[in-house]
């Protein structure tokens, strides 16, 4: 049986980009919504969490450009259970919170680590060396981090290979951590190849049992037609191939989870 395809929708970007062909999906609307670009403010938040009440934090998100990541939060603030988190980005997204009342797409890791009990551990995985560096300190063992300067050598990858991690996890991908032959997104990118990410995704789904998804990292629209068709293509194909490991990996496990499209730029 085939799990689920749910397709939030705001501005329809993913329409335009072939992996969504020959699927089914069951439409959410959200196209309504104001006050969520970069930053969510109280009354979006409710709206959005009103809007996935009825779903289980199970499955794959996608939730468009890395401007809307802090969604990873309302999905995580789902799970019921010990947990880790294990972040794929070329961002940490742990600054400090610049307004309380509000989510954001650079402080939601830091906003999960501090409000969710369930949390165990956090791993950040193809971050810039030096944003890595420059991290709010005072976790401890809670944050592990794996920069994109550690990944170029193998024993990074040895490491990474030999982490042990004793609960469940929810991985949340941003496509800004792959090169720009891989993705085409709104902010400066890292130099993961689609290969070396599906390749470290890999380790995770093998050796851990996963609650569940997100992916972000579209790009906003392009005044320019054929290069605004060059990164549809791009980001269509990394899509495609991301959905297709993570499903055959559920289906593997004898998982039928939701799979939860969310669209907005």
């Amino acid at each position: 049986m085939k799990p689920n395809i749910i397709l939030m929708n705001f501005t329809h970007v993913y329409e335009e980009e072939n992996f969504i062909k020959n699927r089914r999906f069951r439409w959410i609307d959200c196209t309504d919504l104001n006050g969520v670009d970069c930053y969510c403010d109280v009354d979006a938040r409710r709206r959005l969490e009103e809007k996935i009440a009825s779903f289980s934090p199970e499955g794959i998100h996608f939730i468009d450009s890395g401007n809307y990541h802090y969604l990873s939060k309302l999905w995580t603030d789902k799970i019921r259970e010990p947990f880790s988190l294990v972040v794929f980005d070329h961002h940490p997204d742990m600054q400090p919170t610049l307004f309380e009342d509000m989510l954001s797409c650079g402080s939601w890791v830091k906003d999960v680590l501090e409000t969710n009990s369930f949390l165990h551990k956090v791993f950040i995985v193809g971050a810039a060396e030096p944003l890595v560096e420059a991290m709010t300190t005072g976790y401890g063992d809670k944050v592990k981090c794996y920069s994109e300067t550690d990944l170029s050598h193998e024993e990074g990858w040895n490491r990474f290979s030999e982490e042990h991690v004793d609960c469940p996890v929810y991985i949340s991908v941003d496509k800004d951590v792959l090169n720009g032959a891989s993705a085409a997104t709104n902010w400066d990118q890292g130099s993961l190849t689609l290969d070396e990410l599906e390749s470290l995704l890999g380790i995770i789904l093998k050796k851990e049992a996963v609650v569940g998804v997100d992916i972000c990292g579209e790009c906003s629209c392009s005044l320019n037609f054929f290069e605004e068709k060059r990164e549809l293509a791009i980001n269509g194909k990394a899509n495609s191939e991301l959905l297709a490991l993570f499903l055959k990996s559920a289906e593997s496990h004898g998982c039928h989870k939701h799979v939860t499209f969310m669209s907005r730029k």
